[in-house]
């Protein structure tokens, strides 16, 4: 399996990827996570299986057990496999939305 992904949206579409008001197939999970302005949400692998996760709305950043943090915005893509998080946090002073598409068995 290739690590491409070829996107046939139209190519003057120059809006920021987003997973809320869209129909999944049954072999994909949507999760929508809203973190209050200064909420923390502990971070559990199990609980983003292979996931894309996308920041709908808000900021957020991803805290790493040794301290380190990757910020993102609104628009902002992540894959969070790997990633040795603690947790994730708001700094902003408005709601952040995340939504999290992984892959799951199909039950029609």
């Amino acid at each position: 399996m290739s690590g491409v992904v070829d996107w046939c949206g139209d190519e003057d579409d120059h809006r920021p990827l987003s997973f809320l008001g869209r129909a999944l197939p049954c072999s994909f999970r949507l999760r929508v996570l809203v973190v209050a302005p200064g909420g923390v949400h502990p971070y559990d692998a199990d609980d983003w299986p292979d996931a894309i996760v996308v920041v709908e709305r808000g900021r957020i950043e991803l805290c790493e057990a040794d301290g380190s943090r990757l910020g993102l915005v609104s628009g902002g893509v992540v894959w969070l496999t790997g990633l040795q998080l603690s947790f994730l946090r708001n700094p902003g002073g408005e709601p952040a939305v995340i939504t999290a598409v992984s892959r799951t068995a199909c039950h029609p």
